[in-house]
């Protein structure tokens, strides 16, 4: 599907003369949908032994792993944000974002994860601008980080005092989120705004998952194999939204 809106992101301003109409057309990004599944097979038999109930937790996990797949998919999108590209044709976290005739822009940081850090990546959002040069207003709602950083991000926005025994002026400042999936980056964290209708990342729903099955008799693969299969699988696609809503740092690696 085509996002044509992604840059667009005009203020209002008073109305003196015709209305000044944004072009949609000029940042058109294209996200493609793709099919998603996961398929097992079970013997027949296994199936109709099966008296207290050993199949059922497979499938209510086929199920699960349908509803936590685009997560996945989303968070494979933040790691991958230092090396692949968003709408505006620059990486999505980079250190270049054209802003049309004003400076460029950076939502790219390389410290590692402390409390200046974050307070530099809270100054850096919230003082992102758009074309015409006015605030976006944006103020950051959530800290990510890897397992491996869990106790230091909870340091920052969840401990009443410092190290130093000083309040914690951060506290409470933005949830956290500790995610699995960022395990492999054990430096990486990221800091977004997560409660404006636009979001950073587009997730692209077009059939919602659904639980398939062949365990009829006349299914051929129950009269040739006395095999049942079973299956879950949607369509869909996730891809970059606007880069003002997060920013990332590579924590030094």
């Amino acid at each position: 599907e085509e996002y044509r809106w992604l840059g667009a992101m005009p203020g209002l301003r008073e109305w003196l003369g015709d209305r000044a109409v944004k072009d949609l057309s000029e940042d058109a990004f294209v996200i493609k949908n793709k099919d998603f599944e996961a398929t097992v097979a079970v013997d027949r038999n296994d199936i109709e032994d099966d008296n207290i109930g050993i199949y059922a937790p497979l499938f209510s996990q086929l199920g699960e792993n349908a509803k936590q797949h685009p997560d996945e998919l989303i968070f494979t999108m933040i790691k991958d944000g230092f090396t692949a590209t968003g709408f505006d044709g620059q990486y999505f976290f980079d250190i270049d974002h054209p802003n049309g005739n004003l400076t460029n822009w950076s939502n790219k940081g390389t410290s590692v994860l402390t409390a200046a850090s974050y307070e530099t990546a809270r100054q850096t959002l919230m003082s992102y601008v758009n074309e015409d040069g006015r605030p976006l207003r944006l103020v950051p709602s959530h800290l990510i980080v890897p397992p491996q950083l869990e106790k230091e991000g909870l340091d920052i926005v969840r401990a009443d005092l410092t190290g130093n025994g000083d309040s914690n002026v951060w506290q409470n400042s933005s949830d956290i989120v500790v995610a699995p999936e960022l395990s492999a980056n054990p430096t990486y964290w990221f800091l977004a705004c997560l409660k404006k209708p636009v979001k950073p990342f587009i997730m692209q729903m077009r059939q919602e998952p659904r639980f398939v099955s062949l365990d009829n008799p006349d299914d051929e693969n129950v009269f040739m194999r006395k095999e049942f299969i079973y299956g879950v699988d949607y369509r869909g696609a996730v891809g970059y939204g606007l880069p003002h809503l997060m920013y990332g740092s590579t924590g030094g690696a």
